[in-house]
């Protein structure tokens, strides 16, 4: 699973405090198109958590925290650090928390 597969989960766990995380598996390199699919891969990400699916597919998650993490392949270049800000901004405004991490 990757980012490029916009309407699959690519993985998803449970952190010791009990946090339910959804893992985008993010291969790219950064440029503008990329920063569109992404958007697209967390929209989506979203869509799985408010329609209530999560919790079908995941029971362990049903009042549960929620946290989408992006493993990146490649360190965000400037925009793209600023883009995945506003992310987090906006994802944590909806309830959930949100990260990225360099280092597949």
């Amino acid at each position: 699973m990757s980012i490029d597969e916009l309407q699959t989960v690519d993985a998803i766990g449970t952190e010791p405090d009990g946090t339910v995380v959804l893992t985008i598996s993010n291969h790219l390199e950064w440029n503008d198109e990329h920063l569109m699919l992404l958007q697209e891969k967390l929209n989506s990400y979203l869509s799985f958590i408010e329609s209530g699916e999560i919790n079908e597919t995941y029971p362990a998650a049903k009042d549960s925290r929620i946290k989408i993490n992006v493993i990146c392949k490649y360190a965000p270049t400037t925009e793209a650090a600023s883009f995945l800000s506003k992310c987090k901004d906006i994802i944590a405004k909806l309830g959930y928390k949100f990260g990225y991490e360099v280092g597949i």
